[in-house]
């Protein structure tokens, strides 16, 4: 049996198995209302597909890589038409959506594994780590460059990258706002499979089929155990940073962001 559907943003089909999200928002799958809504329509569908699957692979067909993150234009536009109360009110409520919608993904009992390319930054970064699994081609590369906004990441990178790697790791990712190049990603362990160029979706769905050889319970069991959700941490980063939103150097950021005539601004 096939299912498949799709939106504006991104599309899911389940064949055999195995469910796949594609991600295809021009031009590099930022995160805002729409892909957000889109992502909540694929959360509430997969309550149905997860019965008939064993494993989810997200991935993208956008040249520019898997995803860069939240849609900074939409975030600083849509704060310019708000109170500084209704403002701060706005992005709760965002980041609790994302994180609900993150948290399913991470909770299934499907093993889920993100097939990344390109730019892996910000929220795309925190999405991919909501799964159990990560195979990056070699030109992937990883980043939170949320710092030179003045915030922190918001959609749980940070409690998920501390339950998955070491604090020096963690630290220089959060801290410095570099970028971390798919080699050394696999070298501390953030990445369970390193390919080539092109090739993350085929081992993907490779490491799927391998998957679907086991049984699903047993699987699920040893996920739980293995993958404890950090909930407390996930609600104290949304207060760190609704704080820290509401300081001028977030709004200056954010302008400097919107009016780089650069065409990749996220980058470091």
């Amino acid at each position: 049996m096939t299912t498949s559907a799709k939106t504006e943003t991104l599309s899911w089909s389940c064949e055999q198995g195995i469910i796949e999200l594609e991600l295809h928002r021009a031009p590099a799958n930022e995160i805002g209302s729409q892909t957000l809504e889109d992502l909540e329509g694929f959360v509430k569908a997969l309550d149905e597909l997860k019965i008939e699957a064993a494993a989810l692979i997200i991935h993208s067909s956008i040249a520019a890589g898997f995803c860069a993150g939240a849609d900074l234009r939409e975030l600083y536009h849509t704060g310019k038409t708000m109170g500084e109360h209704d403002r701060i009110t706005g992005v709760r409520e965002f980041l609790n959506r994302i994180h609900a919608v993150l948290n399913v993904i991470d909770e299934t009992p499907l093993t889920t594994i993100a097939a990344v390319h390109g730019t892996t930054f910000g929220g795309g970064f925190e999405l991919a780590l909501a799964c159990d699994l990560i195979i990056a081609d070699k030109m992937t590369r990883f980043c939170f460059p949320e710092l030179r906004l003045g915030l922190i990441p918001g959609f749980g990178g940070i409690p998920r990258l501390k339950r998955d790697l070491g604090n020096a790791v963690v630290r220089d990712l959060l801290l410095t706002g570099r970028s971390m190049n798919a080699t050394k990603a696999a070298q501390v362990g953030l990445v369970s499979q390193l390919v080539g160029e092109g090739k993350a979706l085929v081992a993907a769905r490779s490491t799927a089929r391998q998957i679907l050889k086991f049984d699903r319970g047993t699987s699920a069991a040893a996920k739980r155990f293995v993958k404890p959700i950090p909930h407390a941490e996930l609600r104290e980063e949304i207060d760190i940073f609704c704080d820290l939103f509401s300081r001028p150097a977030v709004d200056a950021g954010l302008r400097k962001f919107v009016e780089s005539e650069d065409p990749y601004p996220y980058l470091p």
